[in-house]
């Protein structure tokens, strides 16, 4: 059987890609929490110390860039039939995925501007798909039968 052609992910299944990863994410931010208490002598860090905060960006890097560069996929994406593709590639580099996470950021705080973009633009793309040469595609079940 020949598999359906790719589509670009909608709103809502986007929406449940990204909720699946936080959840994740989390867990995985309160185990480097808790792993910089016990290096810091078991004392409390503040949430305004540069420090601690770039080690948890550095973490939120690594987790989506590891998903990104080995099978294109983070969980949420693997549920939701989501793929990260480059130039007809599962998969990208680690320099994309930077470039991914860091302009990723950049439309979040522009009120999620970037993302928005994605609907609103031709080429289907969002800012970070632009900037990373990426895109996210939607593979739809195959239909047995």
């Amino acid at each position: 059987m020949k598999p359906k052609t790719p589509g670009t992910p909608g709103p809502l299944r986007l929406f449940a890609v990204i909720a699946y990863d936080l959840m994740l994410l989390l867990s995985v931010l309160l185990i480097a929490g808790f792993v910089a208490v016990a290096l810091n002598g078991g004392e409390a860090i503040g949430a305004n110390n540069p420090v601690f905060v770039i080690y948890l960006l550095a973490v939120c890097i690594f987790f989506y860039g590891w998903f990104w560069t080995h099978g294109g996929q983070t969980l949420g994406m693997r549920a939701w039939r989501v793929y990260l593709m480059s130039h007809g590639q599962v998969g990208i580099s680690w320099k994309q995925a930077f470039m991914r996470f860091s302009i990723a950021i950049i439309s979040f705080l522009a009120l999620g501007l970037g993302f928005i973009w994605l609907w609103l633009s031709k080429e289907k793309l969002s800012w970070h798909d632009l900037f990373s040469g990426s895109q996210l595609v939607y593979f739809p079940k195959e239909e047995i039968g």
